[in-house]
């Protein structure tokens, strides 16, 4: 095991927010890549329709996974409400007790490892 921690959100952009939601995301991006260096992953995609976006967020360890929610916490998550619906979150690695109680608020699934490897 790595002691990654790593989840996969599944959004569906709200009509109408789409410009709000780019401007949203470029802001977030910056912000985790300059002040999150235990942030390993940070990669968003969208449908070529534009109405969904994955987000694959991995992370050193658990520690620097609880950074990440406490800056979402602090400074994005009620615009990232307004813009954006949580349909699915997928919890992979090896996250914490803390970590997973701090997902839990949010629906996430847990998916344990039972083989392969990480490089």
């Amino acid at each position: 095991m790595t002691g990654h921690v790593y989840w996969i959100f599944q959004l569906e952009i709200k009509p109408g927010e789409y410009e709000n939601f780019e401007a949203l995301m470029t802001e977030m991006v910056d912000a985790t890549k300059a002040d999150e260096p235990g942030a390993l992953n940070y990669e968003w995609s969208v449908s070529d329709d534009k109405k969904i976006c994955h987000i694959l967020e991995r992370f050193k360890d658990s520690e620097a996974a609880l950074v990440h929610m406490g800056n979402f916490g602090s400074k994005f998550a009620p615009r990232f409400l307004e813009v954006l619906a949580l349909k699915k979150m997928t919890v992979y690695g090896d996250p914490s007790d803390a970590v997973l109680k701090g997902l839990s608020r949010m629906g996430a699934v847990r998916m344990p490892s039972v083989g392969g490897f990480s490089r």
